[in-house]
């Protein structure tokens, strides 16, 4: 048996052998720091650094993270931002080698747009113990892995649009209106599935990620009926898209 950071008594049956794999989150916060505070100038005991590790540990997307006491220390973000420097193509070095993939993914998402980034943070930072935080469903896993800022908002982003009373009355309209399809591809899942699809839409929130604020509300408006397909591929159009441009990404392949 061991004591984590608090004192809590953790068995050594949980008690993973390693630190597990840095997540998009993390390295979102990373890479903001990364900007603000170039690798070269910061050191272990920088406020910042600090500061950061402390936001980490607190992150809620790993299991067991509490278990380990180095977990996200600041040695460990010192060596993360020096991975980026090997993607930066303004740093003459060669940088840390033995960064991974997603670090490439985030890195090429957020370079030339730092202050989306910056405010992707901020929004981060404002709901990581918001109790919109939704439990994903197997659907969701692999939604959270992949959803470019990460899955503290992507959790919020799906709280919003399951935000029940405003999706029935999205719906409620479509149907009055004998116009229950998919906004974007105008697909029908009643034509194409008869009973089984009878009623059955998915529902997309249109506010940018990085406009999310704990008080923000969810409005009818900002609600698009569309089918799984034109969902997904929603979710991975940035920047993100607004209501009125949502057709042309269809309209453009």
């Amino acid at each position: 048996m061991v004591s984590d950071k608090s004192n809590k008594v953790i068995s050594n049956d949980i008690i993973p052998k390693k630190n597990p794999a840095w997540k998009r989150d993390e390295l979102i916060l990373a890479l903001d720091l990364y900007f603000k505070n170039h690798p070269n100038k910061t050191s272990n005991y920088q406020e910042e650094v600090l500061k950061l590790s402390e936001v980490l540990n607190v992150l809620p997307i790993h299991e067991n993270r509490y278990a380990l006491l180095n977990f996200r220390n600041p040695n460990s973000i010192n060596m993360k931002m020096s991975n980026f420097l090997r993607l930066d193509p303004n740093y003459e070095g060669e940088g840390l080698k033995g960064g991974g993939k997603l670090e490439e993914e985030v890195w090429k998402e957020f370079y030339q747009r730092t202050e989306e980034l910056s405010n992707v943070v901020n929004s981060i930072l404002l709901n990581i113990s918001s109790e919109k935080q939704v439990c994903a469903t197997p659907e969701d896993s692999y939604e959270e892995e992949v959803f470019p800022e990460g899955k503290i908002l992507y959790r919020l982003h799906r709280h919003r649009e399951r935000n029940i009373k405003a999706v029935k009355e999205k719906k409620r309209q479509a149907i009055k209106e004998n116009n229950l399809v998919c906004e974007i591809c105008t697909f029908d899942f009643y034509k194409t599935y008869g009973e089984l699809g009878e009623g059955y839409i998915e529902c997309h929130h249109t506010v940018p990620i990085s406009e999310y604020e704990d008080s923000t509300k969810t409005r009818m408006i900002d609600l698009v009926l569309v089918c799984a397909n034109c969902h997904r591929m929603l979710h991975r159009k940035r920047p993100w898209p607004k209501k009125g441009g949502l057709k042309s990404i269809i309209r453009d392949v």
